[in-house]
């Protein structure tokens, strides 16, 4: 029996009046329903076709633009539309960073149940191109087609290098130049996918699973030190040493250079042995006067200068005047903790992440710290009335967290330990308002300060300080 041909649903003339999570343009259908649409802005007047239907609201995608929006700019990438790395490039800055300060507003409202004492105005990028220190490419023995490409005589089997199509794990975009990241990120790119087809060296399939060529990626930094990685599905020295030899003579900028062997399902590349090959260990990158040593496995903020700009908000709502005891929870590799070490009598920095620990421990050396400790664990295990009690109760208390938030046993001992100053940096809006909310009877949130890491994109940084009341 065949399978049933999904019905086809086109919603014409639907209003976009905002933005939602993830940057999606925001409407009504005729029916009242809650539409998201890709690829639109508010003001946009657009017919959409659905993807998918829930029982709250459609996601769809347009398919007619009736009116198109004031707030609309030509996208500066080619590739806009179709990589799905800067979603909002067709929105004017001033309006993207509008939507994220509003969008802290509402979520704090919404799921906090909070207000602040004061909203700062979100912190703009000073760059909002070539900002980040940090890209990583895949290989593939075939190209992403573009809906009308599918339809011609195109053919999809072409070496490229780029981004995974949002969503498709198999589906990569070839890109020539991006705007994310400064040179020499595009001429190395560029220069090992020539070499490589050169050479005559297979690119990856992912389906079948073979090809030599899988994986680069790439660190810059402000000192003008540069790091790349390429990942490798087969160990073939013979190949290996050439192409990389051959690399590195045509980019002299090139400092530190790792390989490493993937034969697994995924491009992920942190759990595998890296090969020293070129250059130094580690590239060098300097946050205000603290010196950082970034290693090919090393976490490290992808925005350099809006992370002194977002470390200097952390600064500033601790308010440290030499004397305090000071906590600062999942420390990666010790950024805040070093940034701020000078300005109190002690930092205690706690990870998960072993070898994020070793780096904060080796950076604590390198800028001669000697009032910084670190403990690599799970804060949720760590972080106890014993470990408190050896470490002395924080007079500010400093949590970083990932997407996830805080664990509830985090919460918890927040809640006993009743810190003085609780500064919050978060990098989702949701999951640090209900942390707040969950804080909010013996806490009174004094100030929050968004602040723009990443332009074109829905991802948004905020700073909330919490005094006990």
């Amino acid at each position: 029996m065949g399978r049933r041909k999904k019905k086809v649903i086109i919603l014409e003339n639907v209003k976009i009046h905002g933005l939602a999570e993830k940057g999606r343009g925001v409407g009504k259908d005729a029916e009242g329903r809650v539409v998201f649409v890709e690829r639109v802005v508010p003001g946009d007047e657009v017919d959409v076709k659905v993807s998918k239907k829930k029982k709250s609201y459609l996601e769809g995608f347009p398919l007619k633009f009736h009116q198109k929006s004031d707030l609309r700019i030509e996208p500066f990438c080619k590739h806009f539309g179709v990589c799905g790395g800067c979603t909002l490039q067709n929105l004017a800055y001033e309006q993207q960073l509008a939507f994220k300060q509003d969008h802290v507003l509402q979520t704090l409202h919404r799921i906090g149940k909070v207000e602040a004492e004061e909203y700062l105005p979100i912190l703009p990028a000073e760059s909002i191109q070539y900002y980040r220190n940090k890209l990583e490419f895949t290989f593939s023995n075939k190209r992403w087609l573009t809906k009308e490409e599918i339809d011609t005589d195109v053919s999809n089997l072409e070496d490229v290098v780029g981004f995974h199509k949002r969503g498709a794990f198999d589906k990569i975009l070839n890109i020539d130049h991006c705007h994310l990241q400064a040179e020499p990120s595009n001429k190395v790119r560029n220069d090992i996918k020539a070499l490589a087809i050169e050479m005559g060296l297979s690119f990856h399939d992912v389906r079948a699973h073979e090809g030599m060529m899988r994986h680069i990626l790439l660190r810059t930094t402000t000192l003008d030190q540069n790091m790349m990685i390429v990942s490798f599905f087969q160990d073939d020295q013979e190949a290996i040493k050439k192409l990389l030899d051959q690399v590195i003579e045509q980019n002299p900028q090139l400092t530190s250079v790792f390989y490493c062997i993937n034969p697994k399902l995924n491009d992920f590349m942190l759990d595998l042995e890296m090969h020293h090959y070129y250059g130094d260990a580690w590239i060098e990158e300097k946050l205000r006067d603290v010196t950082f040593r970034i290693g090919p496995k090393s976490f490290f903020q992808t925005n350099t200068k809006q992370a002194v700009r977002l470390f200097e908000v952390v600064e500033k709502f601790a308010g440290l005047t030499g004397n305090e005891n000071v906590y600062d929870l999942y420390t990666g590799i010790g950024s805040i903790a070093l940034f701020l070490a000078s300005q109190c009598a002690q930092v205690v920095g706690i990870e998960e992440v072993e070898a994020a620990i070793e780096d904060a421990k080796l950076n604590c050396d390198l800028n001669d710290i000697k009032n910084a400790i670190f403990y690599a664990g799970a804060v949720k295990n760590l972080m106890t009335e014993a470990f408190v009690l050896e470490h002395g109760v924080p007079d500010v208390l400093i949590t970083d967290p990932p997407r996830a938030g805080m664990h509830s046993k985090v919460i918890e001992l927040l809640r006993q330990m009743k810190v003085p100053k609780v500064v919050y940096v978060s990098c989702n809006p949701a999951t640090q308002a209900r942390d707040i909310q969950l804080l909010s009877d013996l806490y009174t949130l004094k100030k929050v300060q968004p602040v723009d890491m990443f332009p074109h994109t829905h991802h948004i940084e905020c700073v909330a300080l919490l005094t006990l009341k």
